[in-house]
């Protein structure tokens, strides 16, 4: 049996007993929050239960380590979605300790696509087109420095409301710890 088919399976079990009900909520977040942070497995069920966050509390925006990579990208789309539509009132960026986006090497992850299939020439188009894929790659070597980074990302953006506190935080994922790096309410 394949993922999928487990996963399937699964799910019709789960309608039908309607498992879903006490997950029940609307799309705007009770707490008025929208959270980037990571998409680490460690932190699906820790983040939340370390900020009391339930189901339909926050909006939660995952990408490889809490980055905002494009000032124009999809994770900022997402985060001004929350503020403007989605009654968001404050942002928080949560990095982790540990995380994989510190250990990213780009010419080793190019040599991984490559190895999978991806042809050199696709990367030597990129290169023409003026992306810089090993730039594009990488990670980051301080989670401080790289969530401050994401903060004043959000807090600079000319399409955020200044008036939106951004607050920076990174996550033990051991312990759930959370280490405030900006506070959003001080200015």
């Amino acid at each position: 049996m394949t993922i999928l088919q487990e996963v399937l399976e699964y799910n019709e079990t789960f309608v039908e007993e309607k498992a879903y009900e006490p997950y029940v909520t609307t799309k705007f977040p009770n707490k008025k929050i929208v959270i980037l942070t990571c998409m680490d497995t460690r932190l699906i069920e820790l983040l939340p239960k370390a900020m009391n966050l339930k189901n339909g509390d926050a909006k939660m925006i995952k990408s490889a380590g809490a980055l905002i990579s494009h000032p124009f990208g999809g994770i900022m789309r997402s985060v001004l979605v929350a503020v403007y539509e989605l009654r968001a009132d404050e942002v928080y960026i949560i990095g982790h300790y540990d995380c994989g986006m510190s250990a990213v090497n780009s010419e080793k992850m190019i040599e991984k696509m490559n190895a999978r299939g991806i042809a050199p020439e696709t990367l030597d188009t990129l290169t023409h087109a003026g992306i810089d894929v090993c730039d594009w790659l990488r990670g980051f070597d301080d989670v401080n420095e790289s969530v401050r980074e994401s903060v004043d990302a959000v807090r600079n953006h000319p399409l955020m409301d200044e008036n939106v506190p951004v607050h920076g935080l990174i996550i033990d994922p051991k312990t759930g710890k959370l280490d405030v790096v900006v506070d959003g309410y001080k200015k």
